[in-house]
């Protein structure tokens, strides 16, 4: 039987036991497991999936906060046409935006060193390189979502009463990547790096939500899992602030999170999936179910100990 139980334990499953253990044990992450996201990406994310047919714009409206994504164009090289590159989406451009963020946080710099190899690159993000070169290979998938992240043009409006505001830019004008796809374990001679937009920039140093790392990598198969885990990490931070519990209902976070579902009911049934896994990897996370949502209560930040501290930085 035991044989059997463990057979029916998929990898991802047992890396998420894994994780959840460790941090169990110690709950506080050394420096290289800390994490960061801008804030403004945890209140409005990407999309989980490539959105159908490429319309011109795509949107995700948080209240009074939209979120827009306009894709870039390039121009191809066998037949000489513009053509759009795609909308970026899924699990790939949340990693990338983590490292980033952190990065730029560590290096104080707006230009980025993506690492001396593609898969040393991939290592960093927490993927694995063994997949191989192939279209479902994680070097192909990360070369394409780069292409789609860097290139896009990214806006943030917000309307109320008193005016309206907006922001327009992108995440990386500028880089050159001298990566050999096909040889991605080979350093090239020079090496690669992206230039981060300066309001891009401005706004990861002004509000970094921290997260830990250990936990993304425990629930990197899952897009709704990520935006979850830094959601809750950062609502957690503000219901400590407040000294009150929040409450959330399914509508509200299908709106903010999960416009890529066909309908609430399928949203609910995966966002309870999600918040399970996010429970065994942030076990001090305070937070219950209720009739019609969540309540987020007061409790211990995702980075707790010497670091509890950091997320003050974070204006509601």
């Amino acid at each position: 039987m035991k044989q059997i139980a463990k057979s029916l334990v998929t990898p991802s499953r047992l890396q998420l036991i894994e994780v959840a253990q460790g941090i169990r044990e110690k709950p506080e992450p050394d420096n290289e497991d800390i994490t960061f996201l801008a804030r403004q990406l945890v209140q409005a994310t990407l999309p989980h999936a490539a959105p159908r047919g490429i319309p011109p714009e795509w949107a995700r409206v948080n209240g009074n906060l939209t979120l827009s994504i306009r894709p870039g164009f390039k121009t191809d090289r066998r037949t000489g046409k513009r053509v759009c590159i795609g909308y970026p989406f899924g699990t790939i451009p949340r990693l990338l935006l983590f490292w980033i963020t952190t990065e730029a946080l560590r290096t104080k710099s707006r230009r980025l060193e993506l690492g001396a190899s593609l898969n040393a690159f991939i290592r960093d993000l927490g993927l694995n390189p063994a997949t191989g070169g192939g279209v479902r290979g994680d070097a192909k998938r990360l070369r394409d979502q780069m292409e789609r992240l860097f290139r896009a043009t990214i806006s943030f409006e917000r309307s109320d009463d008193d005016g309206q505001s907006w922001l327009d830019m992108q995440i990386a004008p500028k880089g050159f990547l001298w990566w050999d796809f096909k040889e991605p374990e080979q350093g090239p001679l020079f090496t690669s790096w992206i230039e981060l937009s300066e309001p891009f920039y401005e706004a990861i140093l002004s509000a970094p939500v921290p997260v830990d790392v250990r936990a993304l990598h425990a629930l990197k198969r899952s897009p709704l899992a990520l935006d979850l885990y830094a959601w809750l990490a950062y609502q957690s931070f503000l219901s400590t602030q407040r000294g009150r519990a929040t409450f959330v209902s399914w509508t509200q976070m299908m709106k903010h999170l999960g416009t890529d579902y066909a309908d609430l009911r399928n949203f609910r049934r995966h966002a309870k999936s999600a918040i399970l896994k996010i429970r065994a990897v942030y076990p001090l996370l305070n937070l219950g179910f209720t009739h019609g949502g969540v309540e987020i209560r007061p409790g211990a930040p995702a980075v707790p100990g010497r670091l509890r501290q950091r997320p003050a930085t974070i204006s509601a």
